[in-house]
């Protein structure tokens, strides 16, 4: 089990990796405490070889990693990259070169939605992973070898996982499907919260286009504080005391602790002087420049029998194709979509669309119908 401590380990490592079509990769960290994730460990495997390399060892220096993960010709295979790739763009500004998510190719490929890694090792592999060492210090040094041996096998069962994923998604002729669904994990913007855009990780609880531009002040400035000082957003303010503060608007000290979801005291607080003086910047914008609500009701009702069909629809695609239902369309999905023909949703873009939104919307619109049958639910043309 090499622990990779040294720069010049690390060059020598990232020359031969960079010679393969693919590495497996995984990390450890920690984010409890603040906004940015820690990076405490990574591990890497070509077909050949796997190491464990260490951040937080002195005087390491990451470059040759960071080479190897721009290099667009080595597919870098991730298990939910979601996180492992933040990790990477907040200290490149990059996002690794040519993805390969084995949860997405798995939900594309018949192993439900979200399957776990250690689900997924067991039912392309047949082996138990050992899981007792995953909520350990990362951080502490040194690390045990039982830690060690759990880390490195993130990514030695991952290969034989990406090459039996592989060879899955040509056998059902799903790669553009797993092309659609990675595309997101290419954009820096899935990775960079700009707190101006904060609002939009909250539910809309408001009813007032003034509360939703107190909402929208509300989490940039909360969403710019936690980045500044790196403390979690909820340690800030947690959401249920932003939406209420946006409704209730207080104006002094005094009336911040009226407020039940506001700590004791808080009232008192530099950044209640501050959250004060932004809430009078709102009451003082003119009702014409206010943001407005968004438009919830442009069609049937999404709980009435348009929308029982297309669940109905839903179930008989997702069993035909093998695929989870909530993989193809969500239940918000199929309400966006009985409201607005073109909502913005998954459900109508790419191969979704092709395998349920059509069908959907000639649903919706009288062009087809359902039957049962003894081979389960299928379309039928109506007349015109």
């Amino acid at each position: 089990m090499q622990l990779l401590t040294k720069t010049g380990e690390l060059a020598q490592f990232c020359r031969e990796a960079n010679q393969f079509d693919f590495v497996t990769i995984d990390t450890e960290f920690h984010r409890e405490t603040t906004y940015w994730p820690i990076l405490c460990l990574v591990q890497v495997a070509t077909t050949e070889k796997a190491v464990l390399i260490d951040p937080l060892a002195e005087g390491i220096n990451l470059s040759p990693l960071f080479e190897l993960l721009a290099n667009p010709d080595v597919v870098k295979v991730f298990h939910a990259a979601r996180q492992d790739i933040e990790i990477f763009v907040h200290m490149t500004g990059q996002v690794p070169h040519t993805i390969f998510d084995t949860q997405i190719a798995a939900s594309v490929s018949g192993h439900g939605d979200q399957i776990s890694y250690d689900n997924l090792v067991q039912s392309i592999t047949g082996q138990r992973l050992d899981k007792s060492s995953r909520f350990t210090d990362w951080a502490a040094r040194p690390l045990s070898d039982k830690q060690k041996k759990y880390a490195l096998g993130d990514v030695t069962h991952l290969r034989d996982v990406y090459l039996s994923l592989c060879d899955k998604l040509k056998q059902l002729d799903r790669i553009d499907w797993m092309k659609d669904e990675s595309e997101i994990l290419e954009r820096v913007e899935t990775y960079v919260i700009k707190p101006e855009n904060a609002w939009k990780r909250m539910r809309l609880k408001v009813n007032r286009p003034r509360d939703l531009a107190a909402l929208k002040m509300l989490a940039q400035w909360r969403e710019a504080r936690a980045q500044k000082m790196d403390r979690p957003r909820g340690r800030i303010l947690k959401d249920d005391a932003i939406y209420e503060l946006a409704i209730q608007r207080p104006k002094t000290s005094e009336e911040f602790e009226r407020l039940r979801a506001v700590p004791k005291g808080f009232g008192r607080s530099q950044p209640a002087a501050e959250i004060i003086d932004l809430l009078n910047r709102v009451e003082n914008i003119v009702a014409a420049d206010l943001p407005s609500l968004p438009d919830r009701k442009r069609g049937p009702s999404p709980k009435g029998p348009v929308g029982d069909l297309l669940r109905v629809l839903l179930k008989a695609v997702s069993e035909r194709q093998g695929v989870a239902a909530r993989i193809i369309a969500t239940s918000d999905d199929i309400d966006a979509l009985v409201l607005d023909d073109e909502a913005d949703i998954a459900a109508l873009r790419g191969w979704r669309l092709k395998l349920f939104g059509e069908k959907a919307l000639a649903i919706k619109h009288g062009e087809i119908g359902l039957a049962a049958t003894k081979k389960g639910i299928v379309e039928f043309n109506l007349p015109s």
